[in-house]
């Protein structure tokens, strides 16, 4: 499993826009060849790593405007899943976070996941992803539109459209109520 983050200077909205314009990996993703968006849910991938080449094709299988983006591969030699996230922080920052499992093929790859070359690698596209987008005054584009997981419910509005905000947090709890949560309900006992 691979857990890496960055901070970007620049505003959340623009730096998930630029997140979302795939075409342009392969300007800050070391081994990236190219990346198509074939539909609304899937990317073709072209790599080049150590000089193996490989092609897959990926799904987004939950994708929320300004917070999260989780993919699956779903086709070709490479297996792999995983989220990226978004986060404010304050209104000229934005922490960017990677998690992703992999499922290396065969000892050379191996090696390389055991030896942390796939999270040194992840680290440098994050670093240099940043870099892009700070070197910019705007993103090149985005996509803004929402994409849930199969057979999530979908809401009565027509997609895309705009995004409710999220709900507003539970009150500040008042020391003298019983513990457990804002509606009554009891925390899980421990095993």
């Amino acid at each position: 499993m691979v857990r890496e983050s960055v901070l970007v200077q620049a505003p959340l909205k623009r730096v998930y826009d630029q997140w979302t314009r795939f075409e342009e990996f392969p300007r800050f993703m070391h081994g990236v060849v190219a990346v198509e968006q074939t539909d609304e849910r899937h990317l073709h991938w072209r790599t080049s790593i150590a000089g193996v080449r490989r092609a897959f094709d990926t799904e987004i299988v939950d994708q929320s405007p300004d917070e999260r983006i989780a993919w699956r591969t779903v086709g070709g030699e490479v297996r792999q899943r995983g989220v990226v996230t978004f986060e404010p922080v304050g209104t000229t920052h934005t922490r960017v976070r990677l998690v992703m499992e992999l499922e290396p093929r065969g000892p050379a790859e191996k090696a390389a996941a055991a030896l942390g070359v796939v999270s040194s690698r992840v680290s440098g596209d994050l670093r240099r992803f940043k870099d892009f987008v700070e070197d910019r005054h705007g993103a090149t584009g985005g996509r803004r539109g929402r994409l849930r997981p199969a057979g999530a419910a979908r809401s009565p509005r027509a997609e895309p459209g705009p995004v409710s905000p999220p709900p507003s947090p539970p009150p500040p709890s008042d020391p003298s109520d019983p513990p457990g949560f804002p509606d009554g309900r009891q925390p899980m006992p421990p095993r």
